[in-house]
Formats: structure tokens, C-alpha cells, sequence
């Protein structure tokens, strides 16, 4: 009998090298089926991150009427957990289980409260809202119960992620990691993309009902695609319980400063916190900003997020060639900070006359900028960190970088809504709230880039001197044959 899910799997596995990036990280122990599968936690995450910061930001400012400010801090509500991916990811690392797993429990624990904060998300917004009979409810029920379905969904995600990337660097070789993370980034900007597309396609026709649908739906689906991840990928070593529990762990504490005091790791974590604020202010304006400024619908405004992921993707497909030609993370991440700007500025000219096609070339402009300065930082930390401190370095880079998002989209709305103020007077237009929050984006990613632009020059050095000491040697033992043989 033929076996069309071998024939499948051989397929995608012999385009997989040409096409998709890092899939060279494919080994005959691993193969690319392996780290595809593993990879399906990804596409959830990036299926939650496109329903909140996507399609329910628009949905709730446009369609529920939710005030703008009220809508950022719930969609920071999820990060609070950021911080936490630190001592997360150490504690994966550590973490002793009578059956000899160190990742499944605390990717399974991630999953459980995904399921439970997508499950209640759909009727507390709705009461928040005060749709329908919720009109009489009270508000601080509302309040609370959409506080709550948003930080579950936010620690699920966190952990998920943070530990699900410290496994998969853990099946294979040391140089092969920043490669291995890299395919489930990318997967991340796939399932982004994929997702974005399905949710327009699901809410072309807008109602409360469907709404509830399609956020429970997701809930089943995260549930479904993290077990497939997981089977069968960590194995069951008891042995190495039984000697982690015999053994002293360092604490955390200790654990994180000797992270941090690498050489020039501060600096490259400030500037992973002022790139990813830079990048990640606009997330919750960009939608609502299609909505209200350039009159989008609903529909387009969801694929709008596929078409920033998209540009996204292009970045990392641009940095996983760079780099593996042994291309410098700093000078492209100082890169990827630097094409934001312009992507910035032509989302600005949109509104001044450039109309939707500026607005679309700035989309693409920074989801390319920030593919780059998000490869390149990752591969950085990577690069820098001891394989026992993997899952702590991911999870460094992964606080970072979300508690960075986190405070950009929180004050993105915060400063929308302050200068909406003015705009009901008609003393200014309707796009300017929206400016200045590009404005502040424009302005931290200059920063990010004087900080980048020194550690860009030193790894310049650095790879000259390596350049010239290989030379010299080389030199040396020519002219020199009895001593090179």
C-alpha cells in the first residue's frame, strides 16, 4: 500500500533545504519532519499574537467601541509575564522529573493556560464591551474576567515559546543552534501569516457569534498542534534526573549574573530593548490606524498583519543567508534598526498623501527592518551563551524583548488617546495621534542605532585582526615548511 504521508514528508524534506531558511540544521538523528513538527508550537503562538494584537485590538477599539488606552493595557496584560521568561527558561533548564523530562512538562503547562485564557476571552469582551443583555452587567466584571483570559493566554505563550526553543536547541550540535531557532522563528512568521489570512477570511462578515467561534476555535487548535509538537520529541532520560538531582544547580541569581556579565551583553540587551520598542510600538495602531485614518475594513486590516509577518520573514530568509556566509549579527541588526526608520516614514507620508500604497511599502519596510534586528540579536545571544545556560540565555533574550513590546504598546495607546483628545475639538486632524507614536518609534530606533554603531565597528576590528592573524599564520607556515609539516 502507498504511503502518501512518507511520500509527503519526503517531499517537503528534499525542498526544504533549497527553500525554507535553516532547514540545512536537518541531520539524519534529526531530521527536517522532526523540526517541522516540534516547530507547530510556533504557529500557535504566532496564531494567539495575531488574534490579540491583530484582529481583537481592531475589534474591540472599532467595532465595541473599547477606548484605545483600555485596549493597550490589556494587550500588555500578557507581558507582565515577560520578565519571568528569565527565570522560566532556567528553570527548564534545571528541572527535575521523575521521568527524565526537562521541557515537555512546562510546554504542556503553557499550553493548559492558553486553552483557558482563549476559552472565557470571546464573552468577557463582550461584557466589557456591554453588548447585547451584558449592558446592565458591571463593569469591574468585565474588567476582570478580560484581565484574567489575557494574562493566561499571556503566560501560556511566554512559556511555551521560551521552553520550546530550548528544546529544540537541545536536539542538535552547539554550532547548529542559532540555526535550529531561526527555523522556529520562521515558523513563527508562517503561522503569523497563516493565521492573519484565516482570521480575515473568518470575519469578512463581522458579528459578536462569530467572534466567539473564532476564538474558541483557536483555543482547540493550540491544544491540538502543541500535543503534535511534543510527541515523542524530548526522550524520557532518567539517568540524567537521577544525577541533576544529585547535583548542586546554581540559583537563579547567580545563574543570571554570570549571563549578563559576558562580555558586552548589557549593551547588547539595551539595544535589544530600544529596537524591539521601536518596532513593536506600532502594533497596536497600525490596524486601527488603517481603520480610522485610511478607511480599511475589517478584513483588510487583519491581512494588513499578514503583510507585515510577511515582510518580516523576508528579513530573516536576507539574515539566515548573511550570517551563514559568516556575516556580522551587529552590523545587520544595526541594519534592520535602520530600515525602520524610512518604514516609518512612509506609513506617516500615508496619511499626509502617499495614501495606501505608502502605507503598504512602510508596513513591508518595517516588518523587513525588524526580521533583520531580530535575527541578528537572537543569533547574538546565541552565540554568546554556554550550552548548560541555554534555556536561561533564550529566555534573557526573550524578556528583553517582550517587556520592551510590551511598555511600546502600552504607551502607544496611552499617547493615542491623550492627543484623541484634542482631535474631537478639531484643533488638529485625526491622524496625529497616530504620527506622534511613529514619531517616538522613529526616535528610539536612532538610539538603538548610536548604540549599535560602535559594537558594529568593534566587531569589524575584531574580524580584521582574526583576518590578519589567519594570514599571517598562514604566511609563516610557508615560508617556513619544516615547522608547518
Amino acid at each position: 500500500m502507498f504511503d502518501y504521508r512518507a511520500f509527503a514528508l519526503r517531499k517537503l524534506a528534499s525542498i526544504g533545504p533549497r527553500y525554507l531558511p535553516f532547514a540545512d540544521v536537518a541531520t539524519d538523528d534529526v531530521p527536517l519532519s522532526r523540526l517541522l513538527r516540534l516547530s507547530l508550537f510556533q504557529i500557535t503562538v504566532g496564531m494567539a499574537i495575531v488574534l490579540l494584537v491583530g484582529t481583537l485590538n481592531r475589534v474591540m477599539i472599532v467595532e465595541l467601541g473599547v477606548p484605545a488606552t483600555l485596549v493597550a493595557v490589556m494587550l500588555a496584560l500578557p507581558l507582565v509575564f515577560a520578565p519571568f521568561r528569565t527565570l522560566i527558561g532556567h528553570k527548564s533548564d534545571v528541572h527535575v522529573s521523575a521521568l527524565g523530562w526537562r521541557r515537555v512538562p512546562f510546554i504542556w503547562k503553557g499550553t493548559l493556560y492558553q486553552f483557558g485564557g482563549f476559552a472565557v476571552m470571546p464573552f468577557s469582551l463582550l461584557v466589557l464591551s456591554g453588548y447585547g443583555e451584558a449592558v446592565d452587567a458591571p463593569r469591574w466584571i468585565g474588567l476582570s474576567s478580560a484581565a484574567i483570559a489575557f494574562l493566561l493566554v499571556g503566560a501560556g505563550v511566554h512559556m511555551v515559546q521560551t521552553v520550546g526553543l530550548a528544546l529544540a536547541t537541545d536536539l542538535v550540535e552547539d554550532e547548529d543552534q542559532p540555526k535550529v531557532v531561526g527555523l522556529m522563528y520562521v515558523m513563527l512568521l508562517v503561522g503569523m501569516v497563516v493565521s492573519a489570512l484565516v482570521f480575515g477570511t473568518l470575519l469578512e462578515n463581522y458579528t459578536p457569534g462569530r467572534l466567539i467561534q473564532v476564538i474558541q476555535g483557536a483555543a482547540v487548535v493550540t491544544v491540538a498542534l502543541n500535543l503534535l509538537a511534543m510527541w515523542k520529541q524530548e526522550a524520557r532520560d532518567r539517568v540524567r534526573a537521577q544525577q541533576m538531582a544529585k547535583a548542586e544547580q546554581p540559583p537563579f541569581r547567580d545563574a543570571l549574573a554570570k549571563l549578563v556579565r559576558l562580555p558586552g551583553k548589557k549593551r547588547l540587551l539595551i539595544v535589544i530593548a530600544l529596537g524591539t520598542f521601536g518596532f513593536g510600538a506600532a502594533d497596536v495602531l497600525l490596524e486601527p490606524y488603517g481603520g480610522e485614518v485610511l478607511g480599511l475594513s475589517v478584513a483588510d486590516t487583519t491581512k494588513l498583519t499578514a503583510l507585515l509577518a510577511g515582510g518580516t520573514l523576508i528579513g530573516f530568509a536576507i539574515a539566515s543567508r548573511v550570517l551563514g556566509r559568516g556575516g556580522s549579527p551587529t552590523r545587520l541588526g544595526l541594519l534592520g534598526a535602520f530600515i525602520g526608520i524610512p518604514g516609518f516614514g512612509a506609513i506617516i507620508l500615508s496619511s499626509l498623501g502617499g495614501g495606501s500604497v505608502a502605507f503598504l511599502c512602510g508596513t513591508v519596510m518595517t516588518g523587513l527592518g525588524a526580521g533583520l534586528f531580530g535575527h541578528a540579536t537572537l543569533t547574538a545571544t546565541m552565540r554568546s551563551a554556554p550550552r548548560a545556560q541555554i534555556g536561561l540565555a533564550l529566555g534573557t533574550w526573550g524578556a528583553v524583548q517582550a517587556t520592551a513590546a510590551g511598555v511600546g504598546v502600552a504607551l502607544a495607546g496611552i499617547v493615542r488617546d491623550v492627543i484623541h483628545g484634542a482631535t474631537l475639538s478639531g484643533t488638529i486632524p485625526a491622524h496625529a495621534p497616530y504620527n506622534a507614536v511613529f514619531l517616538i518609534e522613529i526616535v528610539f530606533l536612532l538610539l538603538a542605532c548610536a548604540i549599535f554603531l560602535p559594537m558594529a565597528f568593534n566587531a569589524r576590528r575584531a574580524s580584521s585582526r582574526e583576518t590578519e592573524t589567519a594570514k599571517r599564520s598562514r604566511s609563516d607556515r610557508h615560508s617556513n615548511p619544516a615547522e608547518a609539516s
